[in-house]
């Protein structure tokens, strides 16, 4: 068509251009020329808006539409095909709703408004949601009809979208608020009011939302005013968070007041323009918690009380070392017998060391590795109580200690100490077993009646006592029938007297089924009831057929004993068992020339010189109460008027049960022994003097001898001192002055001075080991061993020598001697070292209990300090172990190694000073080790 006189369709952009091109004479709007002028002006206005516009023209609602409407229908849809159309046509999806729209404005002339109404539409190969706000408003033509309806429009659906998922947002916000398990509430404003509480918040001030909402936080919270309000306000007015654990709040709530812990924060609520519009409150009741921490602390407190106010030995060792957390005074006093100052905050097995030899550490780490509950009783432990170790028998238990997560982080001890139990056990079981052999040996049966039922329990002899069968059960009954008839009448008297004294004795005959008569003695004890009745007795029965038998021999020997007493020279004499003296023989009487009704009228002290009767009284009377044997010596009045020394001995007789019967005593002439004795001291006193003046003698050469290590010391070093000086200066004059021989006879002279010095130094010093005081002091042996090898640094460093020092510890020794011992071991192995190897020498040490070393010691229950020094050098062979210790012994040339063969020497003395022992190992070319074991004394 013709672009002449068409000026509202100039320009327009894409959809300008589209009408352009368009044959308008097809639709029914036909050529543009043809158009009224209302409707080019109202295109002309369309064309050239920016604002989205589409125009229904006609009764068939031909479509226009420009260039800012133009994305609304999208790709691949209606864009550019609905251009001339009828709308009903090309709008059928939602032709229902802007239909009946359209036929309004054109038939009543009145524009309509709808804001983000969802009208779907076909665009981009699909139906999709669009969400428009438009106005549909008539255009009248030029006969003052309504021939369009210009839609005035833009398409909302990207902003209704983020409304909706803004809206979403928040619902799910709120959602999620409402269901998580910290409280929320959101105030807002000045005055703090609850915009937003979720169900947690409401359940933690047990308030309903109605009760809330819009209102100030306080109106329904004053009793925390006072704590909450003035963090809120600064929350508000700085825009700072308040973060607080564990706040304690005071809250009315489920029908009291309490007091509350929290964990909170307060956070500013902020707008866009970065002001604050209220506070966002979250936080979660921890009361529960801080409670539980509390009655934890009161626990932990009340269970260390416990602990220490327990009267049984407990202890708690923490961790892997085994560090002595806690020890009440039970275990510090009773087991350990320590302070705690030695004890607490220390590794166990440091402060016991006693205790690596034993099972302790083992037990220990079980409990700790395995979680496992240990028990024994009455083991046996060594600990060392001030310096000696003492042995104790312990009930223990150790049990895991757990941490909040599970692990084991401790172990709690308890001990028993049942040492004085176990002890005095032992002591009735050996006296059970004593007795037990004692009377199996003695042939003694035991026996219990049951009165009541006159049950008989007996010792496995008794058959064999009364001749009855083994294998059948015994009764009383069957024991009485064997006692003869007319000997009954003693058991039924002794039943009595039992009755009122408890003690059951008697003696009688019983027959034995081989017709002999053996005498037996029964001896026992009755026992009552609460109403006193007798309910038992238990007692012994042994056979005295013997005794009697012995009675009767001895009324016969004792007749023969008479006899025999009075043809002896000595006195012979007897007492009853009370030291009543009864008898003596002729010799006394002889002796004395006394009668003897002059010695029972008078009594036998007048025979006695009044000098010793008091003590012959009080040695007599102390052995007759003891039961010890009684000797003394003492003088007698001899029937010529003089005094003679005798020996007296008496010793008591006992029966079979040990007790003494009677007493039976000789006295003896002494007189010629002694004055033989008198001229023996003599001859010791005047031996005495002799010893005593050449211990003087002694004396004064140990002075000489003192006077001669001076003399070495001072005296001999200064002449040699003054040869090796004027031979160095000899051996400095030039060739010219001086001969090659001569240098050398000089180089010879110097090399003997410094030889004889050497050895002078090593005789002082093997001198002072045997003569220095010897004083032990408790030192730390490691700094000993430093300083040694501080002396050996020129020579260790000449060498490219490694000494591989393992931690000695302490050690109580005499410091001088024990540093002069590492300096001879450690410079011997730097001398006699192998030639172009290194020297590599190890220091070490370990303690164990005497016992447990595999010789014999001096001190089997102590402590052993055991040092190893071992090297790596030319060794020795294994036939020269012993001889090495002995005084200028030497196993190599003077050519070879210098020394004067006194150093192992000197060790050897410095190990006896310490009363302890030395052992030397080696191969030759295979290195040596020395071993040296010093009791902790």
């Amino acid at each position: 068509m013709s672009n002449t006189n068409h000026d509202f369709l100039s320009k327009g952009g894409e959809m300008g251009a589209l009408i352009r091109a368009k044959d308008w004479s097809k639709t029914p709007l036909g050529p543009v020329d043809t158009w009224p002028q209302s409707l080019r002006t109202t295109l002309g206005i369309l064309l050239n808006s920016k604002f989205p516009m589409f125009l229904f023209w006609g009764p068939e609602h031909i479509c226009f539409y420009n260039d800012a409407y133009r994305p609304s229908l999208g790709d691949d849809g209606k864009h550019p095909d609905i251009l001339g159309q009828k709308g009903a046509e090309y709008w059928s999806e939602i032709w229902h709703f802007i239909g009946p729209l359209i036929d309004q404005v054109l038939t009543e002339g009145e524009a309509s408004w709808h804001e983000d109404l969802l009208l779907p539409i076909y665009r981009n190969g699909k139906i999709e949601d669009v969400y428009w706000t438009f106005s549909y408003s008539p255009v009248i033509d030029n006969d003052g009809k309504i021939s369009g309806v210009l839609v005035i429009c833009y398409e909302t659906t990207d902003k209704v979208n983020i409304r909706k998922n803004l809206e979403e947002s928040e619902k799910q916000f709120k959602n999620i608020v409402k269901q998580v398990p910290l409280g929320i509430a959101i105030l807002k404003g000045e005055e703090l009011r609850v915009e937003m509480a979720n169900n947690t918040y409401l359940q933690i001030i047990d308030k309903t939302e109605e009760q809330i909402l819009n209102k100030s936080v306080f109106e329904y919270l004053p009793e925390a005013k006072e704590t909450i309000l003035p963090l809120l306000l600064e929350v508000y007015e700085n825009g700072i968070p308040y973060f607080s654990n564990e706040l304690l709040v005071t809250l009315n709530r489920y029908g009291k007041q309490e007091d509350c812990y929290f964990n909170l924060v307060f956070h500013p609520l902020k707008e866009e323009n970065g002001m604050v519009s209220g506070v966002i409150v979250v936080g979660y009741e921890v009361t529960e918690s801080v409670r539980a921490k509390y009655y934890l602390a009161e626990s932990e407190k009340a269970f260390r009380n416990l602990v220490t106010q327990s009267p049984i030995a407990m202890t708690i060792f923490k961790g892997k070392n085994h560090i002595i957390e806690l020890a009440n005074l039970t275990m510090l006093n009773d087991i350990w017998q320590r302070k705690p100052s030695e004890t607490i905050g220390k590794p166990a097995l440091e402060v016991f060391p006693e205790l690596l030899d034993q099972k302790y550490p083992e037990l220990l780490n079980e409990v700790l590795n395995n979680g496992k509950t240990i028990r024994e009783n009455e083991s046996i432990a060594y600990i060392d109580i001030k310096g000696k170790l003492q042995k104790f028998y312990l009930d223990f238990q150790y049990t895991p200690l757990y941490e909040k997560n599970g692990e084991i982080s401790s172990v709690m001890i308890t001990v028993n100490n049942v040492t004085e139990k176990v002890e005095a056990r032992k002591k009735v079981e050996d006296a059970e077993e004593r007795a037990r052999l004692a009377s199996e040996i003695a042939e003694i049966v035991t026996w219990h009646l049951n009165i009541p039922t006159q049950e008989l329990i007996y010792s496995d002899n008794l058959p064999e006592l009364f001749g009855l069968p083994k294998n059948i059960k015994i009764t009383r009954q069957q024991v009485l029938q064997r006692v003869l008839q007319e000997d009954f009448g003693a058991i039924e008297k002794a039943y009595e007297i039992a009755l009122k004294t408890n003690i059951y004795k008697y003696e009688v005959r019983v027959l034995k089924p081989d017709n002999t008569i053996a005498w037996i003695r029964v001896h026992g004890k009755i026992f009552f009831d609460e109403l006193k009745n007798p309910i038992k007795m238990l007692g012994t029965v042994i056979d005295i057929t013997d005794v009697k038998n012995r009675e009767e021999i001895l009324m016969k020997s004792e007749e023969k004993f008479r006899v025999l007493a009075n043809s002896m020279p000595q006195f012979v004499w007897t007492s009853d068992a009370m030291g009543n003296l009864d008898y003596f023989n002729q010799s006394l009487y002889d002796y004395t020339g006394l009668t003897k009704e002059n010695v029972e009228k008078n009594g036998w002290l007048q025979v006695i010189h009044p000098d010793d009767r008091e003590e012959n009284i009080n040695r007599w009377m102390e052995a007759v109460k003891t039961g010890n044997e009684f000797l003394f010596e003492h003088r007698f009045l001899r029937n010529d008027g003089k005094y003679r020394w005798q020996f007296s001995r008496a010793i008591p007789q006992r029966d079979p049960e040990g007790k003494i019967q009677m007493w039976v005593g000789t006295s003896s002439d002494i007189q010629d022994q002694r004055d033989f004795t008198n001229l023996l001291e003599k001859q010791v006193h005047d031996r005495t003097e002799e010893l005593e003046i050449k211990n003087r003698d002694l004396i004064n050469m140990n002075i000489e001898l003192q006077s001669f290590a001076y003399i070495s010391s001072h005296d001999l070093q200064e002449p040699l001192r003054k040869i090796q000086t004027f031979a160095s200066r000899l051996a400095e004059l030039d060739d010219q002055n001086i001969s090659t021989k001569a240098k050398s006879y000089l180089e010879r002279i110097e090399f003997s001075a410094k030889r004889m010095q050497t050895l002078i130094q090593d005789l002082l010093t093997y001198s002072r080991t045997n003569s220095a005081e010897r004083v032990f002091v408790k030192t730390n042996l490691d700094e000993i061993v430093e300083e040694v090898i501080m002396d050996f640094s020129e020579r260790i460093e000449e060498k490219n020598a490694v000494i591989d020092l393992h931690p000695l510890g302490e050690g109580t020794v005499m410091l001088f001697q024990f540093r002069q011992l590492l300096h001879n071991l450690i410079g011997n192995a730097l001398k006699f070292s192998r030639k172009d190897i290194p020297p590599h020498i190890q220091v070490k040490a370990r303690r164990v209990i005497g016992r447990k070393l595999n010789f014999k010691v001096d001190y089997p229950d102590k402590i052993y300090f055991c040092l190893r020094i071992s090297d790596n050098g030319i060794g020795f062979d294994e036939n020269y172990k012993e001889r090495i210790f002995e005084v200028f012994q030497r196993l190599n040339t003077e050519s070879e190694y210098s020394g004067t063969g006194i150093g192992l020497a000197i060790v050897k003395k410095i190990v006896e000073n310490h009363k302890g022992i030395i052992k030397a190992r080696s191969e030759k070319g295979q290195g040596a080790t020395f071993k040296i074991f010093l009791p902790e004394l």
